[in-house]
């Protein structure tokens, strides 16, 4: 019997572990952490052993198969340990497509990718189409084929999934755009990471699809060095040559190998340029599925915002107050500032990623009133901003933060968390400081 190890104890790895049982494998699950109580239940309720606490090495060397976490680098001690002996490690994902033939809708990027993963997600589910959700968002891939049937998975993929992938295929592969981030799992090389997005392409062939920004000059250069068999369905704010979709007089044309369709720019639910690119990859990827056009622009109009990612809030005291906790990298705010149309007072701050902030600097010039750094170390950025805005203020905590910015804020303007910044200094995850903020927020009204 084929010895499987899986390593962590997440939605991912109990996953694996279940899928693993259902094709008759011999199942240990380990985690240096403590499991949490549902996955437990979920692995006593299968009768799959497993440790947390402590990896034992005598009870996983002799694995046949190891499935990682995707939060588990490849230099940890032990994975390297696996390596040295020639076994195989994998990802939940990689382990999952062995199992299925269905269409593998596969996204990934530095920013957008959850937006255009869920939209893809929404537009197929209004299609009626038999469709799953994994990777970054969803359920477990492998928990699904384990135990449903599905024709397709739109599936949102990090850097950190792609590095264990080998033998999957993406029928269409989405790369909305690549700016530095997790550079310190690269060895801070920026090749490194690059290298590892575009794993997504590995295996396309002649049938398949790469749909990419046309802009991104980090995608652009790295294409150059490619041989790519896979058809190319770039999109561009303005039409470019290639273009497959963008806009022209305030249309969005979209152009796929069977038609050729548009919506007007101010139908679609989402507003602002970095989800004009998001609903272009997801209106792009629907039409090579062959959905009809009026269902995908019905989709594209009724699609409600991502939880934490430019959500609208409150207002209060006629200040818009707007949650976008996800913005964890430099980029990712200046999409954010990009979008916003009244004076802004912007709460910055958390754990800096070895952040470059000239990338936002000419947006924070135009239309930032005020910054309220919101942090346990707030030197870098009081460095940097200060005298570059009317106010700026060093706070310490999400009360202390929203307090500064309603004090700030004036009739008309939007108070907008936009960090920058991982959270894990203040808060044990983005989505714990974006319902922090919501929480301070509502208790002003």
């Amino acid at each position: 019997m084929e010895k499987l190890v899986v390593l962590g104890g997440g939605e991912s790895g109990v996953g694996a572990a279940i899928l693993g049982k259902t094709k008759g494998m011999e199942v240990f699950l380990s985690d240096m952490g403590e499991i949490k109580p549902e996955y437990r239940k979920m692995l006593e309720e299968e009768e799959i052993p497993y440790e947390q606490g402590h990896h034992t090495e005598e009870l996983l060397l002799d694995a046949d198969l190891v499935v990682k976490s995707p939060g588990i680098p490849p230099y940890a001690p032990l994975v390297k340990k696996f390596t040295e002996k020639g076994t195989p490690v994998i990802s939940e994902i990689e382990f999952a497509g062995r199992y299925t033939d269905a269409k593998m809708v596969c996204i990934t990027g530095s920013n957008g990718k959850t937006t255009t993963t869920l939209l893809t997600y929404h537009i197929l589910k209004q299609a009626g189409l038999n469709v799953g959700l994994a990777g970054n968002v969803g359920k477990s891939m492998a928990l699904q084929v384990a135990r449903e049937h599905h024709d397709v998975y739109v599936i949102e993929l990090s850097s950190f999934q792609l590095e264990n992938m080998y033998d999957f295929k993406a029928g269409i592969a989405v790369i909305t755009n690549i700016t530095p981030d997790h550079l310190d799992r690269y060895d801070h090389k920026m090749e490194n990471y690059v290298a590892a997005k575009f794993r997504i392409l590995q295996n396309q062939g002649p049938d398949d699809y790469f749909i990419y920004w046309q802009d991104d000059p980090i995608v652009k250069e790295q294409i150059k060095h490619l041989q790519i068999e896979a058809i190319q369905m770039p999109f561009s704010e303005f039409e470019e040559e290639g273009s497959k979709a963008y806009v022209k007089d305030g249309i969005i044309k979209f152009e796929t190998p069977t038609e050729v369709w548009d919506i007007p720019r101010d139908k679609l639910s989402l507003t602002g340029l970095h989800n004009l690119y998001n609903s272009m990859a997801a209106g792009l990827s629907a039409s090579l599925l062959n959905i009809k056009k009026d269902t995908i622009r019905h989709a594209l109009e009724d699609f409600e915002a991502v939880e934490h990612r430019l959500e609208y809030v409150a207002t209060v005291n006629g200040v818009r107050y707007i949650n976008d906790s996800k913005a964890t990298n430099v980029n990712s705010t200046w999409y954010a500032l990009e979008s916003m149309t009244t004076p802004t007072v912007l709460i910055l701050g958390g754990k800096d990623k070895g952040n470059d902030y000239t990338e936002i600097e000419e947006l924070v010039s135009e239309k930032v009133k005020a910054i309220v750094c919101m942090g346990k170390d707030n030197s870098k950025l009081l460095d940097f901003f200060g005298g570059k805005v009317a106010e700026i203020r060093d706070t310490h905590s999400i009360e202390e933060a929203v307090a500064a910015c309603a004090e700030i804020a004036g009739d008309g303007d939007t108070v907008l968390l936009s960090p920058c910044c991982a959270s894990f200094d203040l808060f044990s995850s983005y989505e714990d400081r974006g319902e922090k903020f919501k929480r301070e927020v509502k208790g002003l009204c």
